[in-house]
């Protein structure tokens, strides 16, 4: 095949369908199946539909969950960050942490210097304005002098490994995880939350304003101190938390909510419009703060579809493992762009929470179309698909699929075949998504 640009595919290799050495959530053992992939490069494009498909990552590792034999069913959801409805906890929270870094001198006398007039102060005794208010305290929106009892600050900085940031992740794997030191490493935090395989781009939306796009560390310090950090994948349509985490220090401050609210009003600000806010378990008590924040919206993980998560369809999980969203609820909301209409502390979702998917090795030959895995192409709509044009990255430069592995008189119904292999990866990837794929099985 021709010369191909760098930035033209999905880079990815497949490693197949697993079952997972123990769940996350309950430790249960070898309970519930993931597909997982390897991902070298990809737009963020690539990752906004592959999560609008039920698939999260963890570092370069992609995995897409089988809802239906899971002890712990994972749901995508999101919130409209242009709907939300806040709680008068949230607000108190955000509040009680703005007047501890302004401090009552500040207030006073800045209540004297800068006067607001009475318009502005009604607007602000009635109205929360989520906005305004999240970035209230910070160092950057204050008039000065006189100076606020602390500094607070808040930068979007690239993923990159510093001293500074494994810090904060050692404290907080240490005091909310409770995991021995010995078992925290600078390797495995470079891993989880450093390596991401998304390109940064930065594109203009529907509204004119520029987006930033990519994985970032969005770093909080205060006094200088590095404080908490939330690791988040920017998407053309959807701010995508990975994980959120803390130092100690600041824990009485409901540091989960603020980061939340904080990543909602960037997803306003930005123009992103959704946030999303990790998987939902419902059988899991750790994951309920992720409901606290609405109205949202869940993905029926069988026909790719966005539901509303309204209080009926909740107590529906109440009696159910997996749940079939269809039956749940019959209004269902398609999948719409940023265009068509004029927040996540993961702080129990850790990288104990993902699924082993490359050590468990118990059942490698298992069937993804064995498996029952909701929305996955059967076999024989899979033998529709041109398999054979599919790219494939060498060392120097790329060729075709099929002439590589020469598998054109090969059937995908011969199990562990390298046909069948990457017609399990673009059934779990998509069909639809094919011409975007480039096999990369060269070792980064």
């Amino acid at each position: 095949m021709q010369d191909t640009p760098e930035d033209a595919f999905l880079y990815i290799s497949p490693i197949g369908y697993r079952k997972s050495s123990s769940c996350g959530y309950c430790r249960r053992k070898g309970a519930g199946h993931s597909y997982f992939a390897r991902a070298t490069s990809m737009s963020p494009e690539s990752y906004q539909a592959l999560v609008d498909r039920c698939w999260r990552r963890s570092g370069s590792l992609l995995y897409r969950p089988n809802q239906r034999d899971a002890c712990c069913p994972h749901y995508t959801i999101r919130l409209d960050s242009r709907r939300l409805r806040t709680t008068k906890d949230q607000r108190q929270a955000v509040n009680r942490f703005n007047k501890y870094v302004i401090g009552d001198a500040y207030a006073k006398e800045a209540a004297r210097l800068y006067p607001k007039s009475r318009e502005q102060a009604r607007k602000r005794d009635t109205e929360f304005d989520l906005v305004e208010r999240i970035h209230e305290g910070e160092a950057l929106s204050l008039k000065q002098p006189p100076a606020p009892s602390h500094v607070f600050t808040v930068t979007l900085e690239p993923d990159d490994f510093t001293e500074e940031k494994f810090r904060v992740f050692e404290n907080y794997q240490q005091v909310v995880h409770r995991e021995s030191p010995a078992s925290i490493s600078r390797d495995g935090f470079k891993r989880f939350l450093c390596t991401s395989p998304l390109r940064k781009e930065k594109i203009k939306g529907p509204d004119g304003r520029e987006r930033e796009l990519g994985s970032f560390h969005q770093c909080y310090r205060l006094d200088g101190q590095l404080v908490a950090i939330g690791v988040l994948d920017l998407l053309p349509d959807c701010v995508s938390a990975v994980y959120f985490l803390y130092h100690e220090s600041i824990h009485k401050f409901s540091p989960g909510k603020l980061g939340a609210l904080r990543e909602i009003a960037l997803a306003i600000e930005g123009g992103y419009r959704w946030w999303y806010p990790g998987y939902y378990i419902h059988t899991c008590p750790k994951m309920k703060y992720k409901i606290d924040f609405s109205p949202q919206q869940i993905l029926d993980p069988e026909t790719l579809e966005w539901i509303d998560l309204t209080q009926d369809v909740l107590k529906k999980f109440d009696d159910h493992g997996y749940l079939n969203l269809r039956e749940a609820q019959g209004d269902v909301v398609k999948n719409v762009s940023t265009a068509d209409e004029a927040i996540p502390m993961e702080i129990e979702d850790g990288e104990d929470g993902i699924p082993n998917g490359e050590d468990s090795g118990s059942d490698e030959d298992a069937s993804l179309f064995d498996s029952g895995i909701p929305g996955i192409p059967s076999i024989e709509d899979m033998k529709a698909v041109d398999l054979d044009h599919i790219a494939v990255r060498l060392n120097r430069g790329y060729c075709y699929a099929g002439d590589l592995f020469e598998w054109h008189s090969e059937s995908i119904d011969n199990g562990g075949s390298a046909k069948a292999m990457v017609a399990e990866l673009v059934a779990a990837v998509g069909p639809e998504f094919v011409q975007d794929l480039c096999l990369d099985f060269r070792r980064s």
